[in-house]
């Protein structure tokens, strides 16, 4: 079976020039397919001018409360906090998360013109393969 039958791709935070504060990700369901049992986590830059751009993960049990950081023995890698000298990179971080939602998470400090930034989360090993696409 390919790899295209066994993950999906899902936008949590989309691209877009961002200054101080703080962006929130929409949530993604991990109980495709029976069950998600991966995920990793794509961020992946443009042009980042100035300011400290830091990257979070999040959980939560449905989605809409209770959103807290994965823990850092849940992550396979780091997360990424991004500055000027991170154009055009591409950051992949696993996630052993025990919560069904899964979201992105940033705040920048420090901006005056901010960077170019975005996340995906790709998902695999589904309980139930082939992927249902929507």
């Amino acid at each position: 079976m390919s790899t295209y039958n066994q993950t999906l791709f899902k936008r949590s935070l989309s691209p877009a020039l961002r200054t101080d504060g703080t962006a929130s990700g929409v949530a993604v369901d991990r109980a495709a397919n029976g069950g998600m049992q991966d995920a990793v986590v794509l961020v992946s830059t443009g042009t980042v001018t100035d300011g400290s751009h830091a990257v979070a993960i999040q959980d939560s049990a449905d989605g809409s409360t209770d959103w807290q950081a994965v823990a850092a023995a849940q992550l396979d890698g780091s997360t990424p906090t991004l500055v000027a000298a991170n154009d055009d990179t591409v950051y992949e971080v696993g996630v052993r998360a025990t919560r069904r939602y899964l979201r992105v998470v940033a705040v920048t400090t420090g901006a005056t013109t901010g960077g170019l930034f975005g996340a995906a989360i790709l998902l695999g090993r589904p309980r139930y393969a082939p992927v249902t696409r929507s």
